[in-house]
């Protein structure tokens, strides 16, 4: 990685912060959903879901953050297409500045912007009456899933942004994504399910994750959905970022 290729990047990345700190709407907007989910679920349907022994709100919160990232990444694909239609990408490249750092800015600006959302929405569920005794190795465990979850929805996100042909079809790829945890661990215990529904809900990758954090969250020992966490994380990662930056070589030449 050349230094060049790093103060570029570090450049944009400042123009994209001072871009979202002119307009927190963007932040706000990304935490309302997730925390209207969290006051849906917590108190009123919170009383006739049965999620163990433990408070309702610390059974949901892990799927809620899970939401707060899908939600959040769709801002990755509306300010790439905005860009990409506003030849802020060919004015880069008639710059002596890195091909790729314009687009390594979008997607450590979905990191920050992303971190910022689940801050408020566990100062939310804090406020709610979540507790935890969880040490801080445990919260950096939860901190490094998410940033590598969000991570890899965040390229995932830029394949659209390059893309599509509108703003809508350049956000609406997030949909999907915060539908899938509805199917999962996330709002009851997946052995309520009935078996075809069960068994998808057991193998997709929410599960797993959500999983996860409600285990160090508990300070429970952390089992295999770890391995399984860590495992569709990088895997989505991986495969996100080679298309991504096939469409990006393609599309910006």
């Amino acid at each position: 990685m050349s230094t060049r290729f790093v103060g570029d990047t570090a450049a944009l990345l400042g123009r994209s912060l001072r871009h979202i700190s002119r307009s927190p709407d963007t932040i706000i907007s990304t935490a309302i959903m997730p925390v209207a989910f969290l006051l849906l679920f917590v108190y009123v349907f919170g009383g006739a879901i049965r999620a163990g022994s433990d408070r309702y709100v610390n059974y949901l919160l892990p799927g809620i953050l899970v939401i707060t990232v899908a939600s959040g990444v769709s801002y990755t694909a509306y300010r790439l297409f905005l860009d990409l239609k506003g030849g802020i990408f060919e004015r880069f490249q008639s710059m002596p500045i890195a091909r790729s750092s314009a687009l390594w800015a979008h997607v450590l600006t979905s990191l920050v912007a992303n971190l910022v959302s689940l801050v408020v929405v566990v100062l939310v569920a804090l406020v709610m009456g979540f507790r935890t005794g969880a040490g801080v190795l445990d919260w950096l465990a939860v901190a490094g899933i998410m940033m590598l979850f969000t991570l890899a929805l965040t390229w995932l996100a830029v394949i659209p942004g390059l893309t599509a042909r509108s703003v809508d079809g350049a956000s609406a790829f997030s949909y999907p994504l915060i539908l899938l945890p509805f199917v999962s661990s996330a709002f009851v215990p997946t052995e309520s399910m009935p078996g075809p529904v069960r068994a998808f809900a057991e193998n997709q990758p929410v599960t797993s994750i959500v999983n996860t954090i409600r285990e160090l969250f508990a300070e429970q020992r952390v089992g295999a959905d770890s391995w399984i966490a860590l495992g569709w994380c990088a895997g989505l990662l991986v495969v996100a970022y080679g298309l991504a930056t096939a469409v990006h070589h393609r599309r910006i030449r």
